[in-house]
């Protein structure tokens, strides 16, 4: 089986193609910038030239393929390409997939989309679903929160580094989720026919809010954080004002996103479901608890090396010197 993976290079598709390689599945991977992309060929994956903003590029990069997974999605802070990266060109990446044979198609949204239609990348993430769904391709689509990765540049450095915390007093709670334990389970589900045509939530073993794991991170570490609230109503403010200019609406949008995390919803699911069709332990799903543990306890360690080694420089300095 030969696998066509978009967005190898991101957080979460660097893991998939990590993890296909190693069960020995031929893995392209579809690229705009052969440089940033090396190190997946030096894994030993093909790389392939596609843009989704370039429709005409999408045809060839699909030949000879089997299933797709597509773990891309466009950044943010660039509105115009985004709907052109996460709408149309998802949708004709979909008409191509059709129109080839594509045996599987894998493609990763996000939990509660359907509430939160007035946040662009929500609701082209729902278009993309139902497009798929409709279509008459073999499907599994995976809704997704939030990944460990992403807790460490948001709360852990920032205590190590004491930087402010930002909040508006979050009480969303979230499943965030390790990437590697997604990848693996998406390899997983292309040898099981139970998963064609589902809709699965993945998300870790609880969830948790901002402050929650800010508190597991002072534990771990032994350093206080520095938390700056900012107030639910000025975010509303900003977000209303920036949303009155087009030059603003990337800006807006960034902060509906944070909006969303101080209303009190939940991004979590009981994935009994997909435990059951995919024939996984519960307990083999990391918690948030031990890769923490994990990270804190390299960096505590290597903090104590760096420590050691500007004594011992020190003191070779003061016998110079004495």
């Amino acid at each position: 089986m030969t696998l066509l993976v978009l967005g190898g290079t991101g957080t979460l598709g660097r893991q998939i193609v990590r993890r296909a390689l190693n069960e020995g599945f031929q893995v392209k991977c579809f690229v705009r910038n052969f440089r940033k992309a090396a190190f997946l060929k030096e894994w030993g994956a093909q790389l392939v030239y596609g843009d989704l903003r370039l429709l005409e590029t999408i045809p060839i990069t699909l030949l000879g393929i089997t299933a797709i997974i597509d773990a891309s999605t466009a950044r943010p802070s660039d509105l115009y390409n985004a709907k052109k990266i996460d709408l149309k060109g998802k949708y004709a990446l979909i008409d191509v997939a059709q129109q080839v044979g594509i045996k599987h198609f894998i493609f990763f949204s996000v939990l509660n989309t359907h509430k939160y239609p007035d946040i662009p990348l929500m609701k082209w993430k729902l278009c993309v679903e139902y497009k798929l769904i409709k279509s008459n391709l073999n499907y599994t689509i995976f809704n997704l929160s939030g990944f460990f990765q992403g807790l460490i540049t948001q709360y852990a450095l920032p205590i190590l580094d004491k930087k402010p915390i930002w909040l508006t007093g979050e009480s969303t709670s979230i499943g965030y989720i390790n990437t590697e334990d997604v990848a693996r389970l998406t390899i997983k589900s292309l040898s099981m026919h139970k998963a064609n045509n589902q809709v699965f939530s993945l998300v870790g073993p609880r969830s948790w809010t901002s402050l929650e794991i800010i508190k597991l991170c002072e534990k771990l570490s032994g350093q206080r954080s520095n938390i700056s609230v900012v107030p639910l109503n000025l975010l509303q403010f900003f977000r209303y004002l920036t949303s009155l200019f087009q030059w603003t609406w990337n800006i807006s949008d960034r902060l509906a996103f944070v909006e969303v995390l101080s209303i009190g919803d939940e991004f979590y699911d009981d994935i009994k479901q997909v435990s059951l069709l995919l024939q996984i332990n519960f307990q083999e799903i990391e918690p948030l608890e031990n890769y923490l543990q994990e990270y804190f306890s390299k960096i505590m360690k290597k903090l104590k090396e760096l420590n050691y080694q500007s004594i011992d420089e020190k003191q070779d300095f003061n016998n110079i010197n004495f």
